[in-house]
């Protein structure tokens, strides 16, 4: 990277990529323009550092520049909004190989382009370890945000998505191993359901959130933003056989994974009842009075509950 360049990097990153139709004004300006027909703009931000957020030895630099935009997107879609773009920030040492470059910003801009977005503008800066910092942008096309607070008493809780999926992949790369590479890809990779949260805006979604952090602590966001409760049917929890399996084999808990393990970017909503919910949301519970989350109506005791940074 230090011999490459600032600028020299940049144009590499942007060169002959597709932008989304929403860009007006693509990277090379001071900043970028977008259509904002809505007259309302969605924006996320996620910082990814090397050795918090990913590992070079575990990942490819292609997996962590997916996972990087895949967990802002998660975000925007949470908000019942479509992804639009992403404006990326790079921090990266000078010994950097261009080829780790090349792999993060390929990656990025293949996650973006399922979503329907694509990068629009950044910076690059040097720094003392690699840190990747995604801003995403989404339109709600005419609708009002989903937000967490809007939950009520008897409404119905919502999951779409794979859940405890990372958390067995992280469990089997912290004992050295390297598969099942269905859990090990995803951790490496997380996959959100992006067209799941305009069809839960679209049938109704009092309250919605990304679960990033694990089922109980997203949930538990969700419960005091609305000043809820909120119980969870464990038997209702999906839990995969090719988690159980991992599981079973590394005498852990399976369910523990699906409760509290993070990083599969599932969303989480609530619906009022007597709503049918949408294609591939699954009923997990049920929102009552009261504060905080528990699991067949009794407190969750298990430690942790869920990933909180500085905890």
């Amino acid at each position: 990277m230090a011999e490459l360049g600032e600028f020299r990097l940049i144009a590499r990153i942007t060169s002959g990529r597709r932008l989304p139709v929403a860009t007006l004004l693509g990277p090379g300006d001071d900043a970028a323009v977008l259509v904002a027909a809505d007259g309302r703009v969605v924006v996320s931000t996620d910082v990814l550092v090397e050795g918090v957020h990913f590992r070079l030895d575990w990942s490819t630099p292609h997996q962590v520049g997916r996972k990087a935009v895949a967990a802002n997107l998660a975000d925007v879609v949470a908000m019942g909004a479509v992804p639009t773009a992403l404006v990326v920030g790079l921090a990266v040492p000078g010994r950097t190989p261009v080829s780790t470059v090349d792999g993060l910003a390929a990656g990025m801009w293949e996650e973006a382009e399922q979503a329907g977005a694509g990068i629009v503008g950044g910076d690059v800066v040097s720094c003392a370890e690699l840190v990747v910092s995604v801003t995403a942008l989404g339109d709600l096309r005419g609708r009002p945000p989903v937000t967490r607070s809007g939950a009520r008493p008897g409404d119905v809780l919502g999951l779409c998505g794979r859940l405890g999926w990372a958390a067995a992949g992280l469990a089997v790369l912290r004992r050295g191993f390297r598969s099942p590479p269905a859990v090990v890809g995803a951790h490496r990779v997380p996959e959100p359901p992006y067209g799941a949260g305009t069809r839960a805006a679209a049938a109704g979604a009092t309250a919605m959130i990304d679960v990033s952090d694990g089922l109980l602590a997203d949930a538990g966001h969700l419960a005091e933003a609305s000043g809820v409760g909120i119980d969870i049917d464990s038997a209702a929890v999906p839990v995969a056989a090719t988690v159980a399996e991992v599981a079973s084999a590394l005498g852990a808990d399976a369910l523990h994974w699906v409760l509290t393990g993070g990083d599969d970017h599932a969303l989480l909503a609530c619906f009022p009842a007597g709503v049918a919910l949408p294609a591939g949301w699954t009923e997990l519970g049920v929102v009552r009075q009261g504060r905080g989350v528990t699991v067949d109506g009794d407190a969750y005791d298990v430690f942790p509950a869920g990933w909180e940074h500085f905890a």
